[in-house]
């Protein structure tokens, strides 16, 4: 929550040092004046008389909550100068028994200009990061500005590391970061960026620029779309004829992962099949889906086939290698087969298998559902949890979807698609994407419109996730965060500079909401401004 800035008093304030000593408004044993002019008329009594008066005290006024984006949950005011950065007579050290936080503070002490000194006691002027056991997840983390020093602790690298994003951001803010106590968590475990370079590339240095720009923000997961219709954007050692001229070489991909890791951002990677697999298909036309006159349909693979399966399972297998994160997503979305008003007539190959697999009730849906199931079931031995889209799970039928599937949930509009309680009621896990608020869709077709943060910040909370509308509260804990998306549909509408700034605002009010589930204190022109002070 933020607290009034109030009226700041001058940097004389701040500049005093460690040595000054500090009373409450009010306190002290004097005769006449208050502390509050730093004077004391009183006299100090001894067993040989009257001495001279003691030295001057100075107070401060009511530290205020650091100034960040996401806004801090809890600061505890106190009074005092703070802590601001003094070049060599300030170092950033990293406590006994914490060596496992030396990257974070190597990139603090290039961030604020000031020394690394490594494993030391902290002295005057110190920033001193911890790691402590105690109260709070992974991603909490409490910092402690008292004696002219600053002190970080977490019992996770990751909090420890969003400690450093607040003190950065307030230095940069207001010089300084202020007196008192500041203890923090994520409101949501999932909040982050989710890229299509299927359709549109985007160099290396250009998505590492966003993976620090996400970090400042505690934003902790890139969403990796790298196949679809228009492109297949990853170096593939299994089936290189499926790669498109411009894309990722897999050192690239290492250098990113890399990137990622020391910022605490989990990669996650979308093969999105058995829709969007133009790329794949372009070099193997035998596994196209057509339908009963013969005609292709757009993206899709024909399930039907063994050919169909093996080539994604090899390219599933190939990129678990790649990517070590966590998470995994497998698409599901949009199958085109699906979309007709009568899919067995259509395709009478996709129902003739799911009645030889599944029995004599099941149709082309329950050989859909199965093929997904099946896509789990190859993923199982590296113990990822599965992610797929909303529209790729469906009501009814014979075959059921693996119950353990997240959901990622965009769109009411598409076939199969369901209101976002027939999800939660099911007791499934869900990640936000709701297209009304969080989808920046490049050329705007469809009725899409390039999202506003100002939107975001006034009207978005992580369970809205259908349009405008929340979900009941006692769904709260289902909903697992939030991305903001972007997709390449138009790749030309925009350049990749274009799109870094079309979406800053938008992602810095999508992190404020994710972070601190309470109702923002400042303004959308406020936040605005402070964004652009931080840069961030």
């Amino acid at each position: 929550m933020w607290i009034s800035r109030g009226n700041r008093v001058a940097g004389a304030f701040v500049a005093a040092t460690t040595a000054v000593t500090l009373v409450a408004c009010g306190s002290g044993d004097t005769d006449t004046g208050s502390a509050d002019d730093g004077q004391s008329s009183g006299m100090a009594r001894s067993s040989t008389g009257p001495s001279a008066s003691p030295s001057p005290t100075r107070s401060y006024p009511l530290s205020s909550a650091p100034r960040s984006i996401p806004s801090v949950r809890t600061h505890e005011a106190a009074r005092g100068p703070g802590w601001r950065p003094a070049g060599a007579k300030s170092g950033v050290v990293i406590a006994s028994g914490s060596d496992a936080l030396a990257d974070e503070g190597k990139l603090l002490s290039q961030e604020l200009k000031i020394p690394y000194r490594g494993a030391a006691k902290a002295r005057a002027g110190d920033v001193e990061l911890a790691l402590a056991s105690g109260g709070g997840g992974a991603e909490s983390y409490a910092m402690t500005v008292s004696g002219g020093r600053v002190r970080i602790t977490g019992p996770g690298e990751a909090g420890v590391f969003y400690g450093t994003r607040t003190l950065k951001q307030a230095v940069r803010a207001d010089g300084e970061m202020p007196e008192g106590v500041v203890r923090d968590s994520p409101g949501r475990a999932q909040r982050g960026l989710n890229l299509d370079i299927a359709r549109k590339y985007y160099t290396p240095a250009w998505i590492e620029d966003r993976l620090r720009e996400m970090a400042d923000l505690k934003l902790n997961q890139l969403g990796l779309h790298f196949s679809d219709d228009q492109g297949f954007r990853i170096e593939s050692s299994s089936h290189p004829e499926i790669v498109s001229q411009q894309h990722l070489s897999k050192a690239e991909v290492r250098q990113i992962l890399a990137l990622a890791k020391q910022l605490h951002i989990n990669v996650v990677p979308e093969i999105d099949n058995p829709g969007h697999l133009g790329a794949v298909i372009r070099a193997h036309p035998d596994l196209q889906l057509r339908n009963v006159n013969g005609v292709a349909t757009k993206g899709a693979i024909d399930i039907s086939k063994p050919e169909s399966a093996a080539i994604v399972d090899d390219l599933l297998r190939e990129y678990a290698g790649l990517f070590p994160g966590p998470y995994w997503n497998l698409g599901a979305d949009e199958y085109q087969a699906l979309v007709v008003s009568n899919p067995q007539a259509s395709y009478p190959q996709l129902a003739r298998a799911a009645v030889k697999k599944y029995g004599s009730q099941a149709g082309v849906q329950d050989l859909t559902a199965g093929w997904t199931n099946d896509r789990a079931a190859v993923m199982a031995p590296y113990g990822r949890q599965l992610k797929v889209w909303n529209d790729g799970l469906f009501k009814g039928g014979v075959v059921k979807a693996d119950p353990k599937l997240e959901v990622q949930y965009w769109t009411g509009k598409e076939y199969g698609a369901r209101e976002p309680v027939a999800y939660l009621s099911e007791g499934r896990k869900v990640v936000n994407f709701n297209d009304e608020y969080l989808y920046y869709v490049l050329g705007q077709p469809n009725n899409f419109v390039y999202p506003t943060g100002k939107r975001i910040y006034e009207e978005w909370t992580p369970l809205v996730l259908r349009k405008t509308q929340a979900v009941p509260e006692k769904y709260s804990k289902q909903i697992q965060g939030g991305l903001f998306a972007i997709w390449g549909d138009f790749p030309n509408a925009q350049t990749q500079d274009q799109v870094a700034a079309g979406i800053r605002m938008p992602l810095a009010a999508t992190a404020q909401k994710l972070w601190d589930p309470a109702k923002p204190t400042l303004s959308w022109t406020e936040f605005k401004a402070l964004a652009e002070k931080l840069g961030v």
